[in-house]
């Protein structure tokens, strides 16, 4: 079969798709359909052509992708997986995003959309008008990452999964990272006139049950499907009152799951500071731009330069509807 036959060099980073979906284009994955290679992708069935265990009790050790130009040209993309792997698993960010855009380049402007009344309409009257334009400020984009302090000779006879450990930290980290630019944005805005996040303020200097009526309805029209808010307000939310009903303790004890009163996802969120609460509708408000996924220098690991090797996600965040997020403070 045609994964047999490939050749892997550094050439398969550089052509602009990512290094899997070079080799998907080479190596179609459809044509394994009812094969015992079918459900894996053509990075996975590189693995198995070389015999490299990435996971379980039985994974290889790092060196093993170092026996050849081939194999040792599988490593970035491992790296890269793992590290996706711990943002996937620690992301918060994905929770309250509306839509996430792939992009090439660093260049984008988002579109900016308004609605009009929502009062009824008596015979005669224009209908109200829905604005969507491209906005005139380009998405900031940031780049977050970490340089990989090792050497080949430090890791090469360590198992290929206890280093997807590692990997899979760094991942988390930048995850967190990119949380504090979402928060940012939901708050200060993208950078466009007017995205900045109404602020209402608290009635006194606690949180009260009270100030979450007024943030839910300060929403309106929009639905409060998420909150975020820093550890010691998730701590005063779920101490008031009405937060001690049987049903909401017995979903938070079981399965760890934080519900308000109004039926919104309760998010704790450590970028944030200083009793503040921020309400947004998750269908609506947030559009995360991502350039290029993961980036690594596959080149130095390739040639085993760990020490000086950068990993890499570069993001940005737009907001889509103005008032789709209310900030409390």
């Amino acid at each position: 079969m045609a994964f047999d036959n490939l050749k892997l060099d550094k050439g398969l980073y550089t052509a602009g798709k990512g290094f899997t979906q070079t080799l998907e284009d080479l190596d179609p994955s459809e044509q394994y359909r009812g094969s015992t290679l079918e459900g894996l992708d053509a990075y996975e069935r590189q693995l198995k052509r070389f015999g490299i265990r990435v996971s379980g009790s039985a994974s290889d050790r790092v060196e093993k992708f170092f026996r050849g130009g081939d194999t040792a040209a599988l490593f970035p993309e491992y790296v890269a997986r793992a590290v996706r792997r711990g943002m996937k698993d620690d992301s918060v960010t994905d929770r309250f995003v509306a839509v996430t855009t792939q992009i090439e380049g660093l260049d984008y402007r988002s579109l900016s959309c308004t609605t009009g009344s929502d009062e009824d309409l008596a015979e005669g009257d224009s209908l109200p008008e829905t604005t969507i334009v491209t906005k005139d400020s380009l998405v900031s984009m940031h780049k977050h990452g970490y340089l990989l302090q090792t050497s080949y000779e430090a890791l090469r006879y360590h198992r290929l999964d206890l280093f997807a450990v590692a990997l899979s930290r760094i991942g988390a980290d930048i995850s967190r990272q990119i949380l504090a630019d979402a928060v940012d944005v939901l708050i200060n805005g993208d950078g466009n006139t007017g995205t900045a996040a109404e602020i209402i303020y608290k009635a006194g200097t606690t949180l009260t049950y009270g100030d979450l009526l007024n943030l839910w309805t300060s929403l309106y029209p929009f639905r409060m499907t998420t909150m975020l808010a820093p550890e010691d307000v998730v701590q005063t939310i779920l101490g008031m009152a009405e937060m001690k009903d049987s049903g909401a303790g017995q979903d938070f004890h079981g399965s760890g799951t934080l519900v308000t009163p109004m039926g919104a996802e309760l998010i704790k969120c450590n970028t944030m500071t200083g009793g503040t609460v921020i309400g947004l509708d998750k269908s609506c408000t947030l559009e995360k731009v991502e350039a290029g996924g993961i980036v690594t220098d596959f080149d130095r690991l390739i040639d085993r330069q760990f020490h000086a090797a950068g990993i890499s996600a570069t993001v940005g965040f737009a907001k889509i509807f103005q008032g789709a997020a209310v900030y409390v403070n």
